[in-house]
């Protein structure tokens, strides 16, 4: 008989398993007694398991148990997923499925917590292979749809060939054979150039089991060969005992019993070595039909009889319906006719059962396809009554809409009104702060012209009368050597107050910038400072030769240039000062830089200053419309950039630029 089970086990997807090969698995153990508790031990762990679980599942599932306690201690949500994943392999090996339907579920949250591709598609990919194993084939394509999905953003083929390799198994087990064929030569191409041998060596015999089902076992027979080889190299039980098991078969339908015999003695072998009852059973099987053709029916008998035993009392019905048929003919090549009539109602009454089941399950679904067919029949009824009445609440509904869309659009209208004019409103006020500005700045200055013109011919012209008479009072009085010096001196205090008075008026409004411009004013300035002791004051122009400035802008500019250079004196205690003018003739900018080498500040403070000076500062930078840069920390000094550009300030001319 052909053993045609699908290997989906055999292509058991495990996780994230680094896929050691079976002789690395003395050299992990010998890395546990030097293990600390961290993530590598628990991939360890799960390495050192993956080499057990086709040879050993008991051992296999000790290790993957270590590596979920060490992860819920790490709180390591990767090592959780790959446990996850790998002993859901367990529970299938056992016909768990609902055990590991639930394994995987935790695994796929854990992935989508992680959002890492790799990890999603990885188990999306095991629950198709559950659903594979529950017959639910549309939702096993779906879910290795997503995980393609996934392994395609990743760019990870390895991976989409394994899914490939269940996409074959899932359309076989649906009968659409040349799709699986297609997507099953697919992954064996990647599996190739990975040199992948595990998932090759399944995928051989999942082709090789697809033409089986074809009938077509010469085109099988050098899948499950080339399979057999691989699994011998590697120490593949579960696939060789299946490769065994299919080649023996090969030869019974051919009727070369000797050549079946060695194939199906191997397969027993294994079968009892993997404790799986139903490779067992499928060995037995295939022993007994050999003896009996030999016409040993002694130990035809007992194959049969131990095949029976493995599944009399499982959930493999179809396999003991054969068993069943097996015995039958062998007690009558016995002719023990009591004992086979009683086997064959046995197997009738088994086949009954089986039909019976599928009978049920399909008069379940007609019955389902039945009450869905009435619900609908009974929606249309309804949907033909309601109809009728539907042009009434169409018109209803419509104006209703109409409504709507004509009150939001009035609402949006309104809204868009409101905005314009809270924008005018905030560039009126802008406008307004920005006259308020001028018309300050301006009076401030136009007073300080005031005041300079005052200070310099009305007490600057008293302070010089006063000092001619008493020039002329000297010649004529008579003084004493005593009272001489003191006259002196007071001339000489008189004549400092004056240089005081006529400095103070300068500072005020300078001539030098009504006369020859902001560049000669900011240079004096600089060199004033500089013979003055106080700072060590350098001033720096460029490009500003035939650059002419309105001269409300000039004032502006000099009095930013005297409120910093005064701060850094003042507050700073500078040693070193540059002020610098540059006009930017294809950027239309005026730039003034200020920089000092004092002892900084932190410039968030700027945010909270209330001092006059820098709101002045502030202000006429806004008058300017212009940008400001403060550079500063402690003990590094301070540079501060002001940019004004001529296209934001109408005021500012030039002969060339």
């Amino acid at each position: 008989m052909r053993k045609l089970a699908v290997l989906l086990l055999l292509c058991a997807w495990y996780g994230n398993a680094t896929a050691q090969t079976y002789m690395d698995k003395d050299s992990l153990l010998r890395l546990l007694p030097a293990a600390k508790e961290d993530t590598a031990n628990v991939h360890l762990y799960l390495d050192i398991g993956y080499q057990y679980e086709l040879n050993d599942p008991e051992k296999a599932v000790s290790y993957y148990q270590k590596a979920r306690k060490l992860s819920e201690k790490l709180n390591y949500a990767r090592g959780l997923i790959q446990y996850f994943a790998q002993y859901s392999t367990i529970f299938e090996n056992r016909g768990q499925l609902d055990s590991a339907l639930i394994l995987n579920k935790e695994a796929l949250l854990l992935s989508h917590q992680l959002k890492d591709n790799n990890e999603i598609g990885k188990s999306e990919a095991n629950l198709g292979i559950i659903y594979v194993h529950l017959a639910v084939y549309d939702s096993a394509v779906y879910h290795f749809g997503a995980a393609i999905k996934c392994f395609e953003q990743e760019d990870n083929t390895n991976m989409m060939a394994r899914v490939y390799n269940m996409l074959q198994i899932t359309y076989s087990r649906m009968s659409q054979h040349d799709k699986a064929l297609e997507y099953g030569k697919k992954a064996l191409s990647v599996f190739r150039q990975a040199n992948n041998q595990e998932h090759l060596c399944a995928g051989l015999v999942n082709i090789g089991n697809i033409y089986s089902r074809l009938q077509q076992l010469d085109e099988a027979l050098p899948y499950y060969q080339e399979a057999l080889s691989i699994a011998e190299e590697h120490n593949f039980k579960d696939i060789e005992q299946a490769c065994n098991q299919n080649i023996g078969n090969y030869y019974q339908q051919r009727m070369e019993l000797d050549r079946m015999k060695p194939y199906a003695d191997r397969a027993l072998a294994l079968g009892r070595e993997l404790k799986n009852p139903l490779h067992q059973s499928t060995a037995n099987h295939a022993l007994a039909y050999y003896h009996l053709y030999k016409g040993n029916k002694a130990e035809a008998h007992r194959h049969i009889l131990e095949a029976i035993a493995l599944t009399e009392h499982t959930k493999f019905r179809h396999q003991h319906f054969k068993n069943l048929q097996a015995l039958g003919r062998i007690l009558i090549a016995q002719n023990n006719y009591e004992a086979a009539e009683k086997t064959f109602k046995a197997t009738t009454a088994l086949n009954d059962t089986i039909v019976g089941d599928k009978v049920l399950e399909a008069t379940t679904l007609l019955e389902k396809q039945f009450e869905t067919e009435k619900k609908e029949a009974r929606i249309q009824l309804q949907q033909a009554q309601l109809k009728q009445k539907n042009t009434l609440n169409y018109i209803l509904i419509g104006g209703a809409v109409a409504l709507v869309a004509i009150l939001l659009l009035s609402y949006r209208n309104y809204r868009h009104k409101q905005k314009l004019q809270q924008a005018k409103i905030e560039e009126l006020e802008t406008e307004k702060q920005l006259t308020a500005t001028e018309a300050i700045l301006k009076g401030e200055e136009q007073e300080r012209t005031r005041l300079a013109k005052d200070l310099h011919d009305g007490l600057g012209g008293m302070l010089s009368g006063i000092k001619f008479s008493f020039q002329n009072m000297k010649e004529n009085l008579i003084l004493t050597p005593e009272n001489a010096q003191a006259f002196e001196r007071s001339i000489d205090m008189l004549d400092s107050s004056i240089k005081e008075m006529r400095r103070v008026a300068h500072n005020m409004m300078p001539e030098i910038l009504v006369k020859y411009g902001l560049d000669e004013t900011l240079k004096e300035f600089c060199s004033e400072i500089d013979r003055s002791g106080a700072v060590q004051a350098t001033y720096q122009s460029i490009g500003m030769d035939n650059v002419a400035v309105e001269q409300t802008v000039a004032i502006t500019v000099y009095r930013i240039v005297q409120e910093l250079v005064n701060n850094a004196i003042k507050h700073a205690n500078a040693q070193h000062v540059l002020v610098q003018i540059h006009a930017a003739e294809p950027e239309k900018l005026l730039t003034v830089t200020v920089e000092d080498d004092g002892s900084g500040f932190d410039t968030m403070l700027l945010q909270g200053a209330q001092g006059m000076g820098w709101s002045n500062i502030r202000n006429r930078v806004d008058f300017l419309k212009g940008r400001i840069d403060v550079h500063s920390a402690p003990d590094k000094g301070t540079s501060v950039l002001i940019e004004i550009c001529k296209q934001n300030f109408s005021s500012l001319t030039t002969t060339s630029w």
